[in-house]
C-alpha cells in the first residue's frame, strides 16, 4: 500500500464517489489506493467502504481546512457536490471554490471536477423559452456546477472537467420510473419528445473517473463527457416492458407540464430536459460513448443495467 498513490474521493458514500472508491479497491494490482471523503465517518456506507479497505476522512464542503486535510499527500481528487441535498446554486458554487482551493493547497497532481454545461450559453436569462430560475439560471444545478468550473482554472488546479449523464439509478431512488396509471398500465413520464436522453449507471461514472485517473495526465485541461447509452423515452419505455415483464408505455409530456407537477426541483428538472430535448445533437454530442467505453470496458448498457435493478425499482 505505502507505494500506491492516494486518491482523495469526495461525496465517497454517494453514487459517483463510492463508484469510484469500489471501482480503485476492485483493482487490487492497480496503481492507486482510495481515501474517501464523507461527512460522517460512522454511517453504514463508511464503515462498509472501510470494510473493503478504503481509508476513511471526515470532510465538509462547508469547512475548507477539513477538504485541506483531507487532500493532503493525495495525488488526485474527485470533486463532486450535491445540489439535491440543499437546492442552492450558491452553495454549489462555494463547494467548487473550496474543493478547488483544497487541490491547489495540496499539491494533487489531478482533480477531477464532475460538472455541466452552462445552459444560458444556449438560453440566456432573456430568452422565454424556458422560465428564469432564482433570478438567475436557467437550469440551477447545471448552470452552477458550470460557473464552479472557474474555481478550478483560475487557480491553476490541474483539472480534468467530467460531463456526466442522467443516472439510471434515478429511475429507483428520484421518483423517476413507471407509475401506474389510471387503467392500470404503467407509464415512464418525461418530457423529452422523441429526442434522445444520455443515461449511464452512476457506478460507470465513478469507473470512467477511475480510467481518467489511470490515464495520467492525458485528460488534464480537457472536458469529457460520458454517458452509457443515448436513447429516447420510447426506447427506455420499450427496455422496460422487456426488464418488466409487462407493458411500459411512454408519456410524452411538455416541459410545462413537467414543471408544474409540483415536486421540490420540479422547475428545474422540467428545464433540464427542455434543455436536453431542444439541444439534443450538442448535448449527447459532448457525451462519447466511445469516449466512456475507452475508460471503462465494463460500461453497462440500460438493458443489462435494468436486468440486475428491475426489483429495486418501486412501481406504483
Amino acid at each position: 500500500m505505502a507505494d500506491k498513490k492516494i486518491i482523495a474521493v469526495v461525496g465517497a458514500t454517494g453514487a459517483q464517489g463510492g463508484g469510484l472508491v469500489r471501482a480503485i479497491l476492485n483493482d487490487k494490482s492497480g496503481p492507486f489506493t482510495a481515501r474517501a471523503l464523507t461527512r460522517d465517518v460512522h454511517s453504514d456506507k463508511a464503515r462498509a467502504l472501510a470494510a473493503q479497505g478504503a481509508e476513511i476522512v471526515a470532510a465538509d464542503l462547508d469547512d475548507l481546512e477539513s477538504l485541506k486535510r483531507a487532500f493532503a499527500g493525495a495525488h488526485g481528487a474527485y470533486c463532486v457536490t450535491f445540489f439535491w441535498a440543499h437546492f442552492s446554486p450558491e452553495k454549489e458554487i462555494a463547494g467548487a471554490r473550496a474543493m478547488a482551493q483544497a487541490a491547489k493547497h495540496a499539491g494533487v497532481h489531478h482533480a477531477i471536477w464532475s460538472t455541466f454545461e452552462d445552459t444560458r450559453k444556449w438560453v440566456p436569462l432573456n430568452d422565454n423559452r424556458m422560465p428564469t430560475l432564482m433570478g438567475k439560471y436557467k437550469v440551477p444545478h447545471f448552470d452552477a456546477k458550470a460557473e464552479g468550473n472557474s474555481a478550478f482554472t483560475e487557480l491553476g488546479a490541474p483539472t480534468t472537467f467530467l460531463l456526466t449523464s442522467f443516472y439510471w439509478e434515478n429511475f429507483i431512488y428520484f421518483g423517476m420510473g413507471p407509475r401506474k396509471g389510471p387503467d392500470g398500465t404503467l407509464a415512464l413520464t418525461l418530457p423529452m419528445g422523441d429526442a434522445k436522453l444520455p443515461g449511464m449507471a452512476a457506478e460507470d461514472i465513478g469507473r470512467c473517473a477511475y480510467g481518467l485517473f489511470k490515464r495520467g495526465s492525458e485528460f488534464i485541461g480537457r472536458t469529457v463527457g460520458i454517458a452509457g447509452e443515448h436513447l429516447t423515452g420510447a426506447q427506455m419505455a420499450a427496455s422496460f416492458t422487456r426488464a418488466l415483464g409487462q407493458e411500459v408505455r411512454y408519456n410524452s409530456v411538455t416541459p410545462e407540464a413537467y414543471r408544474s407537477f409540483g415536486f421540490p426541483g420540479a422547475e428545474d428538472l422540467g428545464n433540464m430536459f427542455q434543455f436536453k430535448r431542444d439541444f439534443e445533437k450538442e448535448y449527447c454530442g459532448a457525451r462519447n460513448l466511445d469516449v466512456a467505453r475507452a475508460l471503462n470496458p465494463a460500461l453497462q448498457t440500460f438493458d443489462r443495467w435494468l436486468a440486475q435493478n428491475k426489483s429495486r425499482i418501486p412501481l406504483e
